[in-house]
């Protein structure tokens, strides 16, 4: 049986991180979006998390407060706090008196933040298999055609690149041939634009795969189980 982990994330930091490939979009993961430090102690009362990302300043509480109710409360107090605020010493401050686990200050390194929210979470490790390939690809993006070539896949995403300029938040729709399978076609969004390795290089792209056809999920998961096993 899977144990699922509860995160309840700031809105505008889940924003960000929602860009990056990472542990929150596995299936023993759910995180819930907070307007406010208010409706975060609101969705822990009610979900009972068990790591909060919150930020030292919200309108109606402040971060103070919040750690302040739950700690108090033995029904609410048994969870990991991360607070988010600004590089300065009297945000450090408030932190270190307010009884969280952990503070990052902004700007917010994601690497950071989510290395710090999974050590706080005590997450098992899993492999992450992420299949270096040579695919090229057939896109669309706002009705205009273009190619690609795959640099790499995995169950969420892939690196590919190519000439046409795309923007983060792009939605496009690939089509592809995998090894020992017919081709298949996803919709995915632009999630990071990488830095060229050179001027003359191509434009290089993460994308997460969204909406996946039944079809799709099957060669995908097929094509991932026979490469993992064998790398």
């Amino acid at each position: 049986m899977i144990t699922v982990k509860k995160i309840i994330l700031a809105k505008d930091i889940e924003q960000n991180l929602s860009k990056e490939q990472s542990f929150l979009s596995r299936a023993d993961i759910r995180t819930f979006l907070a307007a406010s430090n208010e409706q975060a102690l609101d969705l822990h009362r009610s979900e009972k998390a068990d790591l909060i990302v919150a930020k030292i300043d919200s309108p109606e509480m402040n971060g103070e407060e919040l750690c302040s109710l739950i700690r108090k409360d033995k029904d609410l107090c048994n969870v990991s706090i991360i607070i988010v605020c600004s590089d300065s010493t009297l945000h450090h401050q408030r932190c270190l008196k307010c009884q969280a686990n952990a503070y990052i200050t902004k700007p917010v390194n994601n690497a950071v933040l989510l290395q710090e929210m999974y050590h706080l979470l005590h997450i098992a490790q899993r492999k992450s298999c992420r299949i270096p390939v040579s695919i090229k690809i057939d896109g669309t993006s706002r009705k205009m055609p273009f190619t690609a070539h795959m640099d790499n896949i995995s169950a969420s995403g892939m690196l590919f690149q190519t000439s046409a300029q795309l923007s983060e938040g792009d939605t496009i729709i690939c089509s592809f041939s995998l090894p020992d399978s017919e081709q298949v076609t996803a919709t995915a969004e632009i999630v990071r634009m990488l830095e060229k390795e050179r001027k003359d290089s191509a434009n290089r792209y993460g994308v997460k795969f969204i909406e996946l056809d039944p079809d799709f999920i099957a060669a995908i998961e097929t094509f991932m189980g026979k490469s993992c096993k064998g790398s």
